[in-house]
């Protein structure tokens, strides 16, 4: 006997194919429920996309820590053989639901961490650097990315325009325009966490921390015209491809590192450490190993494990704290209150973003949706006097700890000695990229300039790629106007 056919409540549905109606030519009625909660059901299926990161993909894992760190944090999920499991997902930036995985964009790299302090959460990139160094430049920024309000297309005049305007975008746009711009696949890049943070161990003592998730696979790219080819005959390349590596039992793994930088040299060092805009020299801070982080199982349901995932900054455990990295603060709000906007005031109730390894004890109460409720006797408000739960400072993080002026201003970052926008950009250009590396790097500027950008942004271009690289510089502005001359 085939299984029935039910109503979400349970109920026998009468027929999966025919409409009650007032005879076989008539009306269609309205007490036809099952009908009306398949079209209900159906106009509801979806939940708003992500305004950024809207396209993406994802699978669960498990960190295992083979090092020992344990003098920097007393995380407990960095203790020597330390095994957490996790759910990542990765993704483009500014495309759509539908866009293709191949387009040129910097990807999200964002993991959940199930430990039994709580869930933390590490949201980063597939590089070290980012666009802008204070979150309220994030919506322009953004937006330049996107679309045209009036013909709804991605406009390059725009992107550009903006990059120029901010020339603290010029490191990130090296990277974003070089091989790394389009990774081959999601297997084959690094991850970072991007932000500066802080570590604090059992006694008290603190330290600085960048994160680096260096893929065990190798670093591989597209070529533009490879992705430009994927993005009409596959635009799914990349969740297809991490989907059939895990189905086959090719588990892809990384290696996470991490920069440690004693609290009392952050002051004193050549770059401002805090600012997203930079990295920090691996020949200052050498990458400290910690673990292996390796994905082994695919989403149960893609729109419940992955779309419903909500990945938050501001989770963070003890030994673990933020930074005076502006963006990094503007994030601990703004991506809470995306989630709760995207999918509901009680998203942490969800499967793939609850607790697993940790118990709830939360004085937050009912709101659209929540089915986890306290017995009746528990209160509902601190303090009581009734066994209801309160704060515990001793198992608690503080969030860090760090030394500010108390008086409110406005300005940017404080500067150290080798502070400029062009410096870091112009090191990888000529340092670390080889001759075929700076070949294809010019060549992907020349082509998305040669997409639409016009005077004046197009004279700022060439301005702003020779203060990266004169010869770069150069490189490009004759490229671009060969261009023009063809066409």
């Amino acid at each position: 006997m085939s299984i029935r056919t039910t109503t979400n409540t349970g109920i026998a549905v009468e027929s999966d194919d025919e409409s009650l109606t007032a005879g076989i030519q008539g009306p269609v009625l309205l007490h036809d429920h099952y009908l009306i909660e398949k079209l209900a059901q159906f106009n509801r299926e979806r939940v708003p996309e992500r305004i950024v990161h809207a396209k993406g993909a994802g699978a669960y894992g498990e960190l295992v820590v083979t090092a020992d760190v344990s003098k920097y944090t007393k995380a407990k999920l960095f203790q020597p053989g330390a095994k957490t499991a996790s759910l990542v997902r990765f993704s483009t930036v500014a495309g759509e639901q539908g866009s293709p995985d191949t387009w040129r964009d910097p990807r999200g790299f964002a993991i959940k961490f199930y430990t039994e302090d709580g869930n933390y959460d590490l949201v980063g990139n597939n590089t070290p650097v980012f666009f802008i160094r204070d979150a309220i430049k994030f919506p322009d920024f953004i937006r330049s990315q996107k679309r045209l309000p009036g013909s709804g297309l991605r406009d390059h005049n725009m992107q550009w325009d903006f990059w120029t305007l901010r020339p603290e975008t010029a490191h990130q746009v090296t990277w974003l325009m070089g091989d790394r711009g389009i990774p081959k696949n999601y297997r084959h890049m690094n991850g970072y966490g991007s932000h500066t943070y802080q570590w604090v161990n059992a006694e008290g003592e603190r330290f600085w921390v960048k994160y680096h998730f260096r893929t065990d696979q190798g670093q591989d790219f597209l070529t533009q015209q490879e992705a430009d080819a994927l993005a009409g005959s596959d635009a799914d390349a990349h969740r297809r491809d991490l989907w059939d590596a895990i189905e086959q039992g090719n588990f892809p793994s990384w290696t996470l590192h991490v920069q440690i930088m004693p609290v009392a040299e952050a002051q004193g060092y050549r770059f401002n450490p805090f600012d997203l805009t930079k990295v920090w020299s691996k020949k200052d801070y050498p990458l400290i190993e910690v673990g292996k982080w390796t994905l082994n199982r695919n989403p149960g349901n893609y729109f419940v494990d992955i779309e419903q995932a909500a990945f938050e900054p501001s989770n963070i455990v003890p030994g673990i704290g933020f930074s005076p990295d502006k963006m990094l603060l503007g994030r601990v709000f703004a991506y809470a209150d995306a989630h709760r906007y995207r999918i509901g005031t009680n998203y942490a109730q969800l499967p793939p973003n609850e607790a697993r390894a940790a118990t709830v004890n939360s004085y937050s109460k009912e709101g659209a949706m929540r089915y986890h409720f306290n017995d009746p006797e528990v209160p509902v408000y601190a303090p009581n006097s009734f066994g209801g739960p309160h704060a515990d400072p001793q198992a608690a993080g503080d969030l860090g700890v760090w030394d500010f002026d108390g008086t409110a201003v406005r300005a940017g970052y404080v500067q150290h000695a080798e502070d400029d926008d062009f410096v870091q950009a112009g090191t990888l250009v000529r340092e670390v990229l080889d001759d075929e590396q700076r070949a294809r790097l010019a060549s992907n500027i020349v082509g998305h300039v040669l997409g639409g950008v016009s005077e004046p942004v197009l004279s700022r271009v060439f301005e702003y790629w020779k203060n990266v690289d004169p010869e770069l510089g150069k490189a490009v502005e004759e490229g671009v106007r060969a261009g023009l001359d063809a066409q």
